[in-house]
């Protein structure tokens, strides 16, 4: 017995080791944990329970047979995040690069099943060197064993990302279908095809870093959410995440202990909107002195500024933020910011969480690259995600709200819940000045006249009553108090049921 128990032991300390010291060390002078590390600093102490630890490939091709490490490049398990189960994967650059092999995309697989039959969030940590080229297309089929499973437990249960080394080929396809993407700076990147392929076949000469690194991912391609200094921020940061997020799709989120009064009053608000309408202010400040104990956890910072996304508190309870920031373009919806929102909505209203809108939004965005790009159906993205939401939705608005963009950001149309404004807002069709040139072009070579006019339109329609008059708005609250009417507005929806017309799925447009 004892034998057996000695083996059992010595087998584990094989598998342990991953790659051996040596390749554990170039790990290291990287700047990047192993696979087993990382699983460590992400879960809660002592909670991690591995599976498949011992299997190898099967491959016999190239000399394979004679290198057949125990666990095949990839550790996989669950465990608790502050108690809570998730599920995890974790890929092994120090075993053959991390490759994905037939048995590796089972491996996870297996962790992918698991969770879904047991309603609980998976985690993958990516670094890998891709498909496993002496399996051919066995590795091609582990991959897309992998992407059916992305596919069916989107909207079940949250799925995260972390890229923390080498992420390309097709094996980019598998982080794309998750909710969320986070990289590391300097040591991850992520491209359908490398430097080398790009430099023959378009001539385009650029680096791993330049093509798919953080920076390109997170500002210019919006395929990340953010991007970290190194991994023990990103691991931290994605428990952060995770205590915002629920277990599955039938569970509401976590409801957190808060010390915040949720009557509190923010006599800063009152003064927060400028007296000059053209004017910017941060509409971060709003969003962290409504939220419980100033906290907020932003999504996609870097990319489509000039809209706000993001989970906070209200009385403990997990709320989506949506904001226009009128720092950024002066807060105009444009295709990007339209595709940032939209599907950030939609991951709320899959996973139960209520949606917070503030509104301050001139409009689109014009120009011809806006048209050219598509900005009708971008739009009609955000448009159609609110539309079908149907968690409780409140909407605050704070200045102006124009044209269709009024409609578009949470309006009383599409069945948002409670519509709040300040009495600093204004709801029209477009701003004083451009509706006076058109409505009285007869007298554009008459100054005084169009003054009068300007000042005339905005005494009728710059204010937020004529919305109330009609119901749109349902009341018009103090900027102060705003945090307690919106957490009591949330309270009174905890009950909400609605649903739509039964379909098989809708057709977003894409």
């Amino acid at each position: 017995m004892k034998d057996i128990l000695n083996e059992l032991e010595a087998r584990r300390e094989v598998a342990r080791a991953g790659g051996g010291e040596r390749r554990v060390a170039a790990q290291h002078s990287k700047g990047k944990l192993t696979a087993r590390e990382r699983i460590e600093l992400l879960l809660d102490e002592g909670s991690f329970e591995e599976f498949d630890m011992f299997v190898t490939h099967r491959c016999t091709d190239f000399g394979m047979e004679k290198d057949r490490p125990p666990g095949d490049g990839v550790v996989t398990g669950w465990g608790t995040i502050n108690g809570r189960q998730v599920y995890v994967f974790s890929q092994d650059f120090t075993v053959m690069g991390g490759s994905v092999s037939e048995t590796h995309g089972a491996k996870i697989c297996k962790i992918m099943d698991m969770a879904m039959q047991n309603g609980a969030p998976v985690i993958g940590i990516n670094d890998s060197g891709g498909a496993r080229i002496q399996e051919g297309v066995a590795s091609l089929a582990a991959y897309g064993e992998v992407f059916q499973r992305n596919i069916e437990a989107s909207g079940v249960i949250p799925q995260i990302s972390l890229i923390m080394g080498p992420c390309a080929g097709g094996a980019v396809y598998s982080p794309a279908m998750t909710d969320f993407i986070y990289m590391v700076k300097d040591s991850s990147y992520m491209f359908v095809t490398g430097p080398d392929v790009v430099k023959t076949v378009t001539n385009e000469m650029v680096t791993a870093e330049e093509l798919g690194g953080a920076s390109t991912h997170t500002r210019k391609s919006s395929v990340a959410d953010g991007a970290f200094e190194n991994d023990v921020e990103a691991l931290a940061e994605i428990r952060r995440l995770f205590d915002f997020l629920p277990l599955n799709n039938r569970q509401k989120p976590p409801v957190r202990p808060f010390f915040d009064d949720p009557a509190r009053i923010e006599p800063s608000l009152d003064t927060l909107v400028p007296d000059n309408p053209n004017q910017p202010y941060d509409m971060k400040e709003l969003i962290l002195k409504v939220a419980d104990e100033g906290d907020f956890f932003e999504i996609q910072k870097d990319f489509a500024a000039n809209i706000i996304i993001g989970f906070i508190r209200l009385e403990g309870q997990t709320v989506g933020v949506v904001a226009n920031q009128p720092m950024v373009l002066a807060g105009c919806l444009d295709i990007d910011a339209s595709r940032k929102a939209a599907r950030f909505v939609r991951f709320c209203d899959a996973f139960e969480i209520p949606i917070l809108t503030f509104v301050d939004v001139p409009g689109f965005l014009p120009g011809t690259g806006q048209e050219y790009g598509g900005v009708i159906k971008h739009g009609a993205k955000l448009l159609f995600a609110y539309g079908e939401a149907t968690v409780p939705k409140v909407t605050v608005l704070t200045r102006k709200t124009y044209g269709g963009a009024y409609v578009v950001m949470a309006s009383k149309h599409l069945k948002a819940d409670f519509n709040y404004a300040w009495p600093t807002a204004e709801v029209a069709v477009m701003g004083a000045k451009g509706a006076v040139e058109i409505l009285y072009r007869s007298e554009l070579g008459e100054p005084e006249k169009i003054a009068a006019r300007v000042k005339d339109y905005e005494d009728r329609f710059a204010n937020p009553f004529v919305a109330a008059e009609k119901g749109f708005i349902d009341e018009v609250i103090m900027p102060h108090s705003t945090r307690r009417r919106v957490a009591r507005a949330f309270a009174a929806l905890r009950g909400k049921k609605a649903a739509m017309p039964w379909k098989k799925h809708d057709n977003i447009p894409l």
